[in-house]
């Protein structure tokens, strides 16, 4: 038996055909269309695969073919709860279709981003989902003019050129404005993010909208603390900046529920009771949410459905692309009232 005998060597099909005693073209056969070799001949390669422990390589396979099966998934924050959801979801799909997935994070840097869209697209793989950190969709263009398809998840598409999968994230801070108005909240605290952010923008805006829809004044209803990263230590942080003052907040509004849940943890250390002293809602619902005590009121979106209409999106654009048609969908947001905030103002 010719076993390779260099160190770390990884059989090749040529291995496999030399102890097999057929050609190369024979072992590519039995991998990639058995139904033209002898059963004779396909037990001796594969009891050689099995001999050698022979794993192909599906890579330089599909480098020859100029096609793959590998998918990019870009997300802003791998180690945000609400980002895995949607990716685990987008991933589940994409691999009953028979995609592996490359899932990457930006961390919220462009420059970071761009480096690794365009290692994605050198990787040559078959298409791309990006939740984009900025503005600025120069690199993506570039990228689907050569060829790649490219999905944005968590952004609207601004001209209609790439197929795009986002929530509406106004409508659902007006929701989280409107349910603390409703309760009789004159001054609301908003824990935001930078506001370079799409997410934090919108929800910092919708907000906004709900109190004048009220017939109050920004400036005198809304006290805004922006913090760098829109986490729970951030949130916890926050606290005190939040509630100083003469008139502290009766309710604070935070644009995640990371935040959310570092706000809790800051008001009680203080000795400040929510729902009584201090209403508090969140943002995307995540499962935490209502295993909190006081359980979290959120504003609810999808994540599900999310991650599994970006990866129908990118799989026809991938495998019909004569006949796709590029398709922007809007989720809507829904309110999920629980203990921190469902008791009005006296």
């Amino acid at each position: 038996m010719n076993l390779p005998t260099e160190p770390n060597h990884r059989p090749t099909s040529r291995d496999v055909a030399r102890l097999a005693g057929v050609s190369v073209s024979t072992v590519s056969n039995v991998l990639n269309r058995p139904d033209l070799v002898t059963d004779g001949t396909r037990e001796r390669v594969e009891h050689a695969m099995h001999e050698l422990r022979f794993v192909r390589n599906r890579s330089a396979r599909e480098l020859r073919m100029g096609k793959g099966r590998t998918i990019g998934l870009l997300v802003y924050d791998i180690s945000g709860p609400y980002s895995i959801a949607v990716a685990r979801a987008a991933e589940r799909h994409l691999t009953e279709a028979g995609y592996m997935v490359m899932l990457c994070s930006s961390d919220g840097q462009p420059d970071r981003e761009r480096r690794q869209l365009l290692e994605l697209e050198e990787h040559g793989v078959s298409g791309i989902v990006i939740g984009p950190t900025s503005h600025d969709l120069a690199t993506v263009d570039e990228i689907r003019e050569r060829g790649t398809p490219v999905v944005l998840l968590d952004r609207a598409s601004p001209d209609g050129e790439h197929c795009s999968v986002a929530v509406d994230d106004v409508k659902g801070a007006e929701q989280a404005g409107r349910h603390l108005l409703a309760l009789g909240h004159r001054r609301i605290g908003l824990v935001n993010g930078p506001h370079d952010r799409r997410q934090c923008h919108d929800r910092r805006r919708g907000l906004h909208q709900a109190v004048e829809e009220a017939g109050l004044k920004v400036d005198a209803t809304v006290v805004e603390v922006v913090v760098p990263e829109p986490d729970a230590a951030a949130g916890e942080a926050s606290v005190g900046e939040v509630m100083k003052g003469r008139r502290p907040p009766t309710a604070v509004m935070c644009i995640n529920d990371r935040l959310a849940l570092g706000v809790l943890r800051g008001l009680q250390e203080r000795g400040i009771r929510s729902p009584e002293d201090v209403a508090v809602v969140g943002y995307d619902d995540l499962e935490f949410a209502a295993m909190l005590s006081p359980r979290l009121t959120s504003i609810r979106r999808p994540k599900e459905e999310y991650g599994r209409r970006v990866a129908e999106l990118l799989l026809d654009e991938i495998e019909n692309a004569t006949t796709h048609v590029h398709q922007q969908m809007v989720f809507q947001t829904g309110l999920a009232v629980r203990e921190s905030s469902d008791l009005p103002r006296p």
